[in-house]
Parts: structure tokens; sequence; C-alpha cells
């Protein structure tokens, strides 16, 4: 079997990369710190902006035709996300196949149906979000997802990785066109939005599994819930994501952070066809 190439696309802050230690040679390290003079190894300094989303596209959009047969997309830092060093990660994505997408850690993927918005303030594991957060954008989730990834169609749920640290094939990039990424970085990280950290970004880190592989991370109806529990990846399948946990409204500032779980409810789960019409209007 023919080696794979593998490349490890790193976003950089001022993160620490000794982590890196043993892979530089396999990587691109994209730096947009204060202090890019310090970063110990080869870099290309990128203006502050878009957080870790605009740097992949940045790689997409401006190397589509030379890029490696497998793509690490990782942040700077990785340890508050993953149990494995890169090493490891690097060994793991060269057994991978080429039509699926390593996710790391290889935990549970998270549910997203937050279509008309994200109230921050109402999840306690992203609470500290909704003070952070500093340039919002001007469309809905629902209005982005449509008009660059669904078709003009709103799914009930997507699955997402949290941190948007993964492994993905070329074949897979490839699979949609140069145009489509260009459009999502104008759209996303530049003009109006360019801001270090906008709420695209969060958003963008959600939809990047649907847009590559909507056959496993796109639910469109109740009835798309996979019957199996796991893919061959290990994880969750479509429909069957972790919900996270969520603060009833009316406890909203209220309760603190450690005792939130006592006031969770689940997400409402239906369908949100409702304002497909509205998407479609706004777009055309």
């Amino acid at each position: 079997m023919d080696r794979k190439s593998i490349e490890i696309v790193v976003a950089h802050y001022n993160e620490d990369l000794r982590w890196m230690a043993g892979v530089a040679e396999d990587c691109i390290v994209y730096s947009k710190g204060t202090d890019t003079g310090s970063v110990p190894l080869p870099h290309i300094v990128l203006p502050n902006i878009g957080r870790e989303g605009h740097t992949y596209l940045h790689h997409i959009t401006t190397r589509y035709d030379e890029l490696a047969d497998i793509t690490i997309f990782a942040q700077g830092s990785i340890g508050d996300h993953i149990n494995l060093n890169i090493v490891q990660m690097k060994n793991a994505a060269s057994k991978m196949s080429t039509d699926s997408i390593m996710t790391f850690p290889p935990r549970d993927l998270e549910l997203f149906d937050a279509w008309e918005g994200i109230e921050w303030e109402r999840y306690p594991c992203w609470r500290k979000w909704s003070s952070m957060v500093t340039k919002r954008m001007p469309l809905t989730p629902a209005e982005y997802f449509a008009r660059f990834i669904g078709g003009g169609r709103v799914p009930v749920s997507i699955g997402f990785q949290p941190g948007a640290i993964f492994a993905v094939p070329r074949q897979i990039i490839h699979s949609r066109p140069l145009g489509l990424y260009k459009e999502l970085m104008q759209t996303m990280f530049l003009g109006d939005m360019a801001h270090f950290n906008p709420e695209t970004g969060h958003y963008m880190e959600r939809f990047w599994l649907a847009m590559w592989k909507p056959d496993e991370y796109i639910c469109w109806s109740r009835e798309d819930v996979s019957k199996t529990d796991r893919n061959r990846e290990g994880q969750l399948t479509k429909g069957r994501w972790r919900v996270v946990p969520a603060v009833h409204r009316d406890h909203v500032g209220s309760i603190p952070e450690a005792g939130a779980k006592e006031a969770i409810n689940q997400q409402d789960k239906r369908p949100q066809a409702s304002f497909v019409g509205v998407i479609r209007a706004r777009l055309n």
C-alpha cells in the first residue's frame, strides 16, 4: 500500500508549540500571535482574524491543488482537547481510509440544532463565550448553512467535533469546489467580519463535518436518525450525537455554573422547517 503524505496545519496564536516536537517537518504553522518572532518553528504570519476557521480556510484556498493526501487541522494547543500526542495522531491518521474523517479526540460528537443562534449563557460549558464573542454575525446559523451547505435547506441537526481538530483526506476536501471555500472565507471572516473573535468562527467550527460528509453528519429529519449506535470510526452515528446540557431560560443568570446541571432540560428537537422559507426569501 502506498504511503500517504500527511501534513499538519496548526492555527497558532501565542501557544507553546513544544508539543509539535518530532513532527516539525510535516507541519505548516500559521501564526496570528503578538510575538511571532519567538515562534520556534518555520511559520507563516496571518492577521489575527477569524479564529481557527479563517486559518483552515486560508490553507485550503491557497493550497487547494497542493494538499497532502491527509491534512490534520489543529489549534495551537491540543492538550485541553486531546489525550493523544501529535505523533500518535499522525500515526492514527496514516491508517485512516480516504473516504472518512478522523476526529480528535476520538470521542462522541456533539449535536448542533440551534439554528436561530446559540444562547451562549444557557450552556455552562460555553458560557465564557457569552462575553468573549465580540463581533456578532448578521445572519442566523440557519441562513449560513442553507446558503453554503444545505442547498437552501436546514436540517434537524448536525454533528460536530468541539475544538475543530480532525484529519481530512484530500479527496474529501476536493469534494467541495475551491469557489465555495473562497466564498466562505469572504462571507464569514473578511469584510465586516474581519475580527479576532467573530461569532461566525464558532459556527464554522460546527459546520466542517456536515459540509464534508453530509451523509454521516447531517440529520435532515427524524427518520434520518441512524439505527446503529456507532460508525466505523467509533463515533456516535447520525442523529445520536451528544446533546450539550442547557440551563432553562428561567434560570439563566441565577444559578452558579457548578450547580447548573441541576437545572438542565433537554434542548427542543422540533424540526426547523418553519423558517426555511424565510431563509430562501432572504437569499433570493
